[in-house]
């Protein structure tokens, strides 16, 4: 059969009944552009906090965890049968945290391949004092050089500099959310306490944001020194190692092998961040469930029009197999309608979705303190539009398909007949 032929009794089927090609090419187009607009959305949102979590905490963390437990004294003791001990108020050891030779260990972690940078420090918890306000935080004592290219503290900086602290032995980063907590500025005083009693006062030159409110409410940063001078420790005291790699996925395994070679514990950032990520898989999970239901209630309303359209071309159909028409004539001539609808339709929805993607990625959304974030994040990521003109066009040929191939074995003098 003249495959011209074929697509003019197309286009004329198409054209004989706009209203109802209408309805079903904007089927297309809702399904897809919901599905655009969802999911570039989630995964969006997905992204951002996995990108909050990697920027802001390290790939690898070497500590030496304080475990408090150990054996009871009358356990350790030998005792006979006829006799027995009684121990009264057993105190937990004395543990401290401190990383023996850390500063050497850092050192060594640094030459290693695929490290991209190591940050030696000494965290405490501490007491911020102004005045009557006193606020319950932690204090890291760092190289702010090697800090500074870890985690970029540069261009998270709210004000101040990095090199204010270097010049300033008793200067102090601050969270802008803890200095507006105290009430404090660049250039003011504020106390530090340490839960063993040790007491400075450093001056806030400078405060950071990194838009994330666990660290933002509650993290300062100063010199190494000035922090082992506050819990009066000796030049070598440090209490944690920050490793960042070139490759993050390399974290894991890289994180056993340190502590096979130094024996200290380690946390790399998937273990750290392990709430974010199961929230992430839920999220995906729920955002292909609720995208593939979209598209498949599209699917089921175009197959319903395309087999409406068929059974209202039944005499039509008739005639054309009892002018010559085989039955593949009869399917070619729905597939082209049905490609017609998927393909304009579906156009028309990744156009639609990438409308609604973009007036999302543009309006405002304040978080509060939680997460410093100026608009929804959304991926404009092409795979995506890929997948929904590929549906479209699959859904619609399906339901063009099957329709026509029943109608397609119809007796046309049955039909004739009515």
């Amino acid at each position: 059969m003249n495959l011209k032929i074929t697509t003019q009794i197309a286009r004329t089927h198409l054209m004989a009944k706009k209203r109802q090609t209408l309805v079903a090419m904007l089927g297309v187009t809702f399904g897809i552009a919901m599905f655009i607009t969802m999911i570039s959305f989630m995964q969006g949102v997905n992204q951002f906090l996995e990108d909050s979590a990697l920027d802001a905490s390290p790939h690898v963390r070497m500590y030496n965890e304080v475990n408090t437990q150990r054996p009871a004294l009358i356990d350790q003791l030998n005792r006979s049968d006829s006799a027995f001990n009684v121990i009264y108020h057993q105190k937990p050891k004395e543990q401290l945290s401190r990383l023996k030779n850390g500063l050497l260990i850092a050192r060594r972690i640094g030459r290693e391949p695929g490290v991209l940078g190591v940050s030696p420090q000494l965290s405490t918890q501490v007491f911020y004092n102004n005045g009557p306000i006193q606020i319950s935080g932690t204090i890291a004592g760092v190289d702010i050089d090697r800090e500074n290219r870890l985690y970029n503290l540069k261009s998270r900086l709210k004000s101040g500099t990095i090199g204010a602290l270097q010049s300033n032995p008793n200067g102090l980063i601050m969270g802008h959310v803890l200095a507006r907590k105290l009430n404090v500025h660049t250039g003011d005083k504020v106390s530090v306490t340490t839960p063993t009693g040790g007491t400075m006062i450093l001056r806030v030159v400078g405060t950071f944001g990194f838009g994330i409110g666990t660290l933002d409410n509650s993290k300062s940063y100063a010199n190494l020194s000035t922090v082992q001078e506050i819990l009066q420790k000796d030049a070598g005291y440090i209490t944690d190692i920050h490793i960042k790699m070139i490759d993050p996925l390399q974290a894991i395994p890289f994180g056993r092998k340190l502590r096979a070679m130094y024996g200290y514990y380690t946390e790399d950032w998937a273990t750290a961040n392990s709430a974010i990520l199961a929230g992430e898989q839920i999220r995906n999970v729920m955002t292909f469930v609720v995208s593939m239901t979209l598209l498949v209630v599209a699917g089921f309303g175009i197959y319903n029009i395309m087999n409406m359209n068929v059974i209202n071309k039944i005499k039509d159909i008739a005639i054309l197999k009892a002018t010559g028409f085989e039955g593949k004539d009869i399917v070619l001539i729905f597939l082209f309608q049905a490609i017609f609808i998927g393909l304009l339709g579906g156009l028309l929805g990744l156009l639609i979705g990438f409308t609604l993607s973009y007036l999302l990625s543009i309006t405002p959304f304040n978080t509060g303190d939680f997460i410093t974030i100026k608009t929804f994040p959304v991926i404009f990521e092409p795979k995506y539009y890929g997948m929904g003109i590929l549906f479209g066009l699959i859904t619609t040929v399906l339901a063009g398909y099957f329709p026509s191939r029943k109608a397609s074995k119809v007796d046309p003098v049955s039909i004739l007949r009515g």
